[in-house]
């Protein structure tokens, strides 16, 4: 008898084991395929962060009253106005290269700059102040070569035109010059593509934006457009219409 009490108690310790074993297995199949449907769901992008242009940021800075925050491509505020500066979201140097690494996350383009009270932050997507600029968390930029600028602006009897550095001789040559001059002011943005650059145009007192084959891009209607990296940063343009409040339109001059 105790023999056979022997023999159940193992087959029942082996079978309870054979058990175990097999849930083990079926929980590691499952978790296999949980990967797969975690990155789906943290792909999801936020419904507020509208897509229409591939080009354009997916956040724009803008103003409202005396403070900036965030607008989507529809124009609704996702980061309420409450800054001083507020820039795009873009990579930051200094921060990329830090001696911290723990810091460096907060230099890539998923953040942003802003300034509120006299105090810098990174913001990510959200809003969401992730890190406070600290001088000690500076590390020495990285500049990538300079791209040369193939064409400039030149000024004959008052005017501004276009000329291609390299092929330029003569003046009296009205051929040689890309853009023969005819303008009030230019002046050439910093862009990636430097064979095809906007060009911010004055004519009759007003500013437009045109390329270098003298096509309008924007229409002459702006009282000044900044020269500064929006282009470059963010594809798009800022304009004012009054001479003092700024907003920002891409090249099919369309308001922000």
């Amino acid at each position: 008898m105790k023999n056979i009490l022997t023999v159940l108690c193992i087959f029942t310790s082996l079978f309870a084991f054979s058990q175990t074993k097999s849930v083990k297995k079926i929980t590691v199949k499952k978790v296999a395929k949980n990967p797969i449907q975690k990155g789906t769901s943290a792909n999801k992008s936020n419904p507020d962060l509208v897509v229409i242009k591939k080009d354009l940021p997916v956040l724009i800075p803008k103003k409202k009253g005396d403070q900036f925050g965030y607008v989507n491509q529809n124009g609704k505020f996702i980061i309420q106005p409450e800054y001083h500066i507020a820039v795009f979201f873009y990579e930051d140097c200094n921060l990329l290269n830090s001696p911290n690494e723990k810091i460096r996350k907060f230099g890539t383009k998923d953040y942003a700059t802003v300034e509120k009270n006299m105090i810098s932050y990174r913001i990510d997507q959200s809003g969401k102040r992730v890190y406070q600029f600290k001088e000690s968390d500076f590390g020495k930029c990285k500049f990538e070569e300079y791209k040369q600028q193939l064409f400039q602006a030149y000024i004959l009897n008052g005017f501004y035109g276009i000329i291609e550095k390299s092929k330029f001789v003569n003046a009296a040559d009205y051929r040689q010059f890309q853009i023969y001059p005819q303008y009030q002011y230019l002046f050439i943005l910093e862009g990636d593509d430097v064979a095809n650059p906007m060009i911010v145009a004055s004519n009759n007192d007003k500013f437009g934006i045109i390329d270098i084959n003298n096509k309008i891009i924007v229409p002459f209607e702006y009282a000044n457009i900044k020269r500064n990296f929006s282009w470059k940063l963010g594809k798009m343009f800022e304009v004012t219409k009054d001479g003092s409040n700024y907003y920002y339109i891409d090249a099919n001059n369309k308001t922000y």
